[in-house]
């Protein structure tokens, strides 16, 4: 839908937000109407650079050919259905998933926060249900965050973050320990711990990569200890870290993985993959969801992984990750560059704005985000080329001189 076909004007229709929808997003000041593998297009043609990629989920590029047709064709057969019939796109892509990442069961979802709902729920039952009716403690690292439900926010180990101000007391049964500290989660297990969950890379918490010690340290204790592994791989999979999922990296496996984002082009869709072992935990009735699995957000997925996994986008993420972090270092007050693929922080030196850095790159038609005070974060598609680092590289570089001379 293209402005000019509504009858209204930029300010109209900004009016209308200001309205009629409850805003808990900052807005930038342009319309997107539509988009194209590394950019997006506002309402007078003007393009965007865009290294954000719809926070990591347009990965194999804006409107890809191939998305796009896997869902103008599911469409035209079946846009929805209640879970008892087969759907065809929900299976192929139920069997692509657990062959591609080694693992035996799938369960899908809307979302990454519901994802992780999902994968929190089958850790508690299972531990419920195989040692006793207070084996449901789950250890989280402190900096992470894993969404916005009730779970996943008390998961989220923030407690000054918006997201967990205001609303009561959390939900009980979860405790946090320091992340990339071994010491600190082996302290914080005890009796009534069932699992560990963490993300491979804190994207919110600042982008910090887990080490490999520390990760296998992790799998180790779960082993020693009759834990589950619990990965959220929502942002960092799909081959956004130059492997297809994180924990590929570290050559370990979870027991339970949650995704979203990458996996629909686009589209809303999320999933946990299971051991068979723990997947038993859910039952007939257990968990259920209405849109699920739901037949046009599944062929998207299976279009978009297809092209993940055909094109090697995982090993030009691992590339142009090291080409464009390479780059970062250069830039005026830099305290340091963090990332894993194409998941990239950098954090300035105190006094230099992220959020500043991020309006100023907008002016210039390039699209990124700030975490907290001074860090800004780019999670670009990942057909990016070193021509596309290059410019994002001199409109950052160009904006922090500006802002510090």
């Amino acid at each position: 839908m293209k402005l000019k076909d509504t009858g209204l004007t930029k300010e109209e229709l900004k009016q209308k937000v200001n309205t009629y929808m409850i805003e808990t997003y900052e807005r930038f000041d342009f319309i997107a109407e539509t988009a194209k593998d590394m950019y997006i297009y506002d309402e007078n043609g003007e393009a965007y650079l865009d290294f954000y990629a719809g926070i990591a989920v347009n990965s194999a590029g804006n409107c890809n050919d191939k998305v796009v047709a896997a869902v103008q064709d599911q469409v035209a057969d079946v846009i929805h259905t209640f879970n008892y019939p087969y759907t065809i796109p929900q299976v192929l892509l139920a069997e692509k998933i657990c062959t591609s990442i080694g693992m035996d069961k799938i369960f899908f979802q809307n979302s990454g926060a519901e994802s992780n709902e999902a994968m929190i729920k089958m850790a508690r039952k299972y531990g419920v249900e195989t040692y006793g009716p207070e084996r449901y403690n789950i250890v989280t690292a402190k900096m992470s965050f894993h969404g916005r439900t009730f779970g996943a926010m008390s998961a989220t180990g923030q407690p000054d973050n918006a997201c967990q101000i205001g609303f009561g007391d959390m939900t009980p049964g979860f405790s946090y320990a320091e992340f990339n500290n071994l010491a600190s989660f082996k302290d914080a297990v005890n009796d009534n711990t069932i699992a560990i969950l963490i993300e491979p890379v804190q994207g919110e918490g600042g982008v910090h990569p887990a080490t490999t010690e520390f990760m296998e340290g992790l799998r180790a204790l779960c082993d020693e200890k009759g834990l589950l592994l619990l990965l959220d791989e929502v942002q960092t999979g799909w081959c956004r870290t130059g492997a297809i999922m994180s924990y590929m990296n570290y050559g370990i496996k979870p027991d339970i993985v949650s995704m979203a984002k990458a996996m629909g082009g686009g589209m809303p869709i999320g999933a946990i993959c299971a051991t068979a072992e723990v997947a038993k935990a859910f039952t007939m009735g257990s968990h259920g969801t209405t849109y699920g699995g739901h037949p046009v957000s599944t062929a998207a997925s299976l279009a978009q992984i297809t092209e993940l996994l055909d094109r090697d986008l995982a090993g030009n993420a691992r590339e142009m990750g090291y080409y464009f972090m390479e780059q970062l270092k250069g830039l005026p007050k830099v305290k340091e560059v963090r990332g894993q693929g194409l998941l990239i922080g950098v954090e300035f030196e105190d006094g230099v704005s992220g959020v500043a850095i991020k309006h100023g790159v907008l002016e210039k038609k390039l699209l990124i985000t700030a975490i907290g005070k001074n860090i800004i974060r780019m999670i670009p598609p990942l057909i990016v080329s070193k021509e596309d680092c290059d410019k994002a590289y001199s409109i950052i570089e160009a904006t922090v001189k500006e802002l510090v001379n």
